[in-house]
């Protein structure tokens, strides 16, 4: 998918595990299929996962979850990943990696959710309590900054797909939605905390109801506007507004979101489009539920 992906295979875990973590050096090791874009996941034995950047970019992460993982997991109100070995590089392999507890449960489906209000509710607790943390010393979350940060690469992928009639996106309509986002007066109050990276692959639910959120490589303070991506990316119109409501959205902050989603989605895929079908799937889907709201 990207440029400078390192290869990994179950040898170089099974190599890796055994050489810094020689208590399961005996566990099984399995490649877990995942739509990830900069990780490689591997379940070891039945209670653990395995998580090594697949390119440089994503070894920043690792060093991120390390620190604020612990002292975030007290403080929110639905279970996150927990660091159980920190990695380092060996074996050929050039970045930090870790250990994780196995969370249980399956990536939402847009389209086919059991229960979506209550998704909603939960993720609007989720999303409340993560803008509740007080913790010092925040970084800058990723895609948290001002929406004009975006412009260049959105208005670069509209022509893009303006290229591809066969994905059928509306280019005027999405540059139109686009155009009100940058137009929304911007976020000036404090910057809250964000996970900032609210895809459906990095949810996890049971029975329909949220159990975990995972990936918090993007985590930081910025925009509220930055975490109401499931409002499109995955819930349909009225736990979409479930979703608002909790959250006590107000109308800016809600089209900034709507732009900052779209904008993900129309970025993500002519670059997906070909070499990871759940991206590319989202991101359709996305721009279709945008683009109909503002129809609507």
């Amino acid at each position: 998918m990207h440029a400078g992906t390192h290869p990994i295979d179950d040898a170089l875990v099974r190599r890796l595990v055994a050489g810094q973590f020689p208590q399961w050096a005996g566990l099984g090791v399995a490649r877990f299929a995942s739509g990830g874009t900069v990780n490689a996941m591997y379940r070891l034995g039945e209670d653990m996962v395995v998580r090594l950047p697949l390119v440089k970019g994503g070894a920043n992460d690792v060093t991120v979850e390390r620190t604020w993982l612990p002292r975030l997991a007290p403080l929110l109100p639905t279970p996150i990943p927990e660091v159980l070995g920190e990695g380092r590089p060996a074996e050929g392999y050039p970045w930090p990696w870790s250990v994780y507890r196995w969370r249980a449960g399956e990536n939402p489906e847009a389209g086919a959710l059991g229960a979506p209000a209550l998704l909603a509710e939960d993720l609007a607790g989720f999303v409340a309590a993560m803008r509740s943390v007080t913790l010092p010393a925040a970084p800058r979350a990723h895609r948290g900054g001002p929406l004009t940060s975006l412009d260049a690469e959105t208005r670069a992928a509209i022509e893009q797909l303006r290229r591809i009639p066969e994905e059928g996106v509306d280019c005027d309509a999405a540059a139109a939605v686009w155009e009100e986002a940058l137009r929304a007066p911007a976020w000036d109050g404090p910057p809250v905390w964000l996970h900032a990276d609210l895809m459906p692959g990095n949810l996890l639910v049971e029975a329909g109801r949220l159990t975990s959120v995972i990936d918090f490589g993007c985590l930081g303070v910025g925009d509220p506007a930055c975490d109401l991506f499931p409002a499109w990316n995955l819930l349909p119109t009225g736990a979409r507004e479930v979703f608002r409501e909790a959250l006590g959205v107000d109308g800016a902050t809600w089209i900034r979101g709507r732009g900052r989603t779209l904008s993900q989605a129309l970025i993500a895929l002519p670059y997906y489009r070909r070499t990871n079908s759940a991206m590319a799937s989202n991101a359709r889907h996305v721009i279709r539920a945008v683009l109909g709201e503002s129809d609507g």
